[in-house]
């Protein structure tokens, strides 16, 4: 799922954590016992209270022993799994595999003692253990395998033969943590990057080294001292308001395992090194909750998906407890009937844990003008929580330097009456398929293969293109005004994305009724100046009329109009099929298009003004 984009954090001296991992301070602090990871007696003690009076948690748990249950039937984990068109050629899909098998057969075991699960769970260990590797040449496999089976052997130590434990040690030591120091194949380049892979890989070589700090106390030392410095680098950059640069679906992605790793140190240290104070990762939270949408669709940009899943958010779970706010505990989600849930989440197991820690202390409303700077800011304006027109808004700056990013500075997603009328173009599912083609999907120089494609580049989002061209990839859109109040509005300055295209360039947009948007675009222009092209992508049917357009979906219209240039007339290009054999297909794809000649300005500046009006 998630390839590396090495962009070196800009917050070059990152606020540090409390680090006093030593050889001596795990002899005199680590609890002695097993569980100690996520689990420990006394945090067992509340789930076992908890299954016996909450309704969540007892629901939670049925659709975690169906889901044990239905392992019992499937084949034991090996690498003879055929490559599907979403797989890459690596084992993370295996390694995220075996993690689900562990979390919901050790936690089955936990609760009930139940035979069958450990008896299953010691038949996966072994196999595990057996991979030839866990393939270091793409450490999450390793992060995720190193998570799996240190949860296993702590989880399920009274049932399993110490000749399994024993095996998984050694395994977890030679296939997990060494392979992660520089003299074991330089395979750390993640440790003190600013991405998902950081916080997924300190995430398994923490529960790794805690697992064998034992046998090898040096190493495991050493190695979580490096996480505890190295995680800094990723938790910088949800400041300073607590968004997530990668988008909503990576939120979760990276947030969880930083948020399974604070629940280990906790359980075995009974402290968590400041990680859920770090500042603005609890903020974060209120990110995710703006990301999700109305129609049910997220605010998908970067490379997220544009679905949410349909059960509870288990990671934002772990933000209601930390903070007792009801907005971000799903509870309606999580009980939902278990065999309505299928499939759980991976980390499902270990979630339990603190979702039988929440206790509701306040309920705090979720804003409805927000805006988060940082390396990829974004914007949103809705509606409220009983808006009768299900107003929702999402737009960003950015730029395509940042991982996971696009060239989708001053794009935006806009949703009425519970259509998605501007969307953002969902992402590339598919990143096993375009990298055994030989495309470099994850270079992002300003001619790599990436930009080639629709939902990269700027010809694919609702935004300006200036001459036909590509943005500047390492150009940077900022938000340099907001304002709250009963007509919020953001600016954007894009004038960094149009070097030496324009002289500058800022939208504003602005909530100036409760059904419309308007989209304000100051320009100054200079001599290369020759053609400015506003943007909108959309799946909606699309009638030309003088001064805009008229757009229809499921039985609803939104008037387009053209209000600085109504004498212009809008054009539609189709985008169904794309233009690239790579793209992602959308049914009834296609971008409409204000095309502003330079010549028919006056003097150096002009201003495009549109509204996007419903009923």
């Amino acid at each position: 799922m998630l390839a590396l984009t090495l962009s070196v954090n800009a917050q070059s001296l990152p606020q540090k954590l409390e680090n006093p991992i030593s050889v001596a301070y795990l002899k005199e602090n680590l609890k002695k016992e097993s569980p100690r990871l996520v689990l420990n007696k006394g945090i067992e003690d509340n789930l076992r209270k908890r299954l016996k009076t909450d309704p969540v948690i007892q629901n939670v748990y049925k659709a975690i022993k169906l889901n044990a249950e239905s392992i019992l039937e499937r084949p034991i984990i090996n690498l003879d799994v055929p490559l599907e068109e979403r797989t890459q050629d690596n084992q993370l899909d295996i390694s995220r595999d075996i993690l689900y098998r562990v979390n919901m057969l050790a936690m089955v075991y936990r609760m009930e003692n139940n035979p069958q699960m450990v008896a299953r769970l010691n038949e996966e260990i072994i196999a595990a253990c057996h991979f030839p590797t866990w393939y270091p040449e793409h450490f999450l496999d390793v992060g995720e395998m190193s998570l799996a089976i240190a949860l296993a052997i702590d989880w399920a130590a009274d049932g399993l033969p110490q000749s399994t434990i024993d095996l998984a040690k050694r395994a977890l030591v030679e296939k997990g943590i060494k392979p992660s120091w520089p003299e074991g194949g330089d395979h750390s380049h993640w440790a003190y990057r600013n991405n998902n892979w950081n916080q997924v890989c300190h995430g398994g070589m923490v529960a790794a080294s805690l697992a064998v700090a034992e046998m090898e106390p040096e190493l495991a030392a050493k190695t979580i001292h490096r996480a505890i410095d190295g995680m800094v680098h990723a938790l910088a950059e949800y400041g300073p308001d607590g968004v997530y640069p990668e988008g909503a679906t990576y939120w979760n992605y990276g947030t969880s395992f930083s948020v399974v790793t604070a629940a280990m140190f906790e359980s075995a240290f009974g402290t968590d090194f400041g990680i859920a104070d770090y500042p603005a990762f609890k903020e974060s939270a209120v990110f995710r909750v703006l990301s999700n949408a109305p129609t049910g669709l997220m605010y998908n940009y970067g490379d997220c998906s544009e679905q949410r899943s349909k059960n509870g958010d288990f990671t934002l779970a772990w933000f209601a407890t930390k903070t007792g706010n009801k907005t971000f505990f799903e509870k309606e989600r999580f009980l939902k009937p278990p065999e309505a849930m299928g499939e759980v989440s991976r980390l499902a197991g270990a979630s339990l844990v603190w979702l039988a820690q929440y206790e509701e202390k306040a309920t705090e409303t979720i804003p409805t003008a927000w805006k988060g700077n940082g390396t990829n800011p974004v914007v949103f304006f809705t509606g409220g929580e009983n808006d009768p027109h299900q107003y929702y808004f999402g737009g960003k700056g950015g730029s395509g330097s940042v991982n996971h990013g696009n060239m989708d500075g001053g794009s935006f997603v806009f949703e009425l009456n519970g259509v998605r009328w501007s969307i953002d173009i969902a992402k590339q599912s598919r990143y096993g398929v375009i990298e055994r083609t030989g495309f470099k999907l994850w270079a992002t120089c300003q001619k790599c293969d990436r930009w080639k494609l629709l939902n990269k580049n700027n010809f694919g989002h609702s935004t300006l293109t200036v001459n036909e061209q590509k943005h500047i990839v390492d150009g940077k859109a900022t938000i340099v005004d907001f304002k709250t109040g009963e007509k919020p509005e953001a600016t954007i300055d894009l004038t960094s994305t149009f070097q030496e295209q324009l002289a500058s360039a800022t939208r504003r947009f602005i909530k100036d009724t409760p059904t419309s948007l308007l989209i304000e675009d100051d320009i100054e222009i200079t001599e290369e100046t020759n053609l400015i092209t506003w943007q909108l992508i959309t799946q909606a049917d699309v009638e030309i009329v003088k001064g805009g357009a008229i757009l229809t979906q499921e039985g609803k219209r939104l008037v387009l109009a053209n209000l600085s240039h109504p004498d212009l007339t809008v054009s539609v290009i189709s985008l169904d099929p794309p233009p690239h054999y790579l793209d992602v297909k959308k049914e009834r794809l296609k971008r409409i298009e204000i095309r502003v000649p330079a010549w028919i300005i006056k003097g150096d500046t002009t201003k495009i003004r549109v509204r996007l009006s419903g009923e």
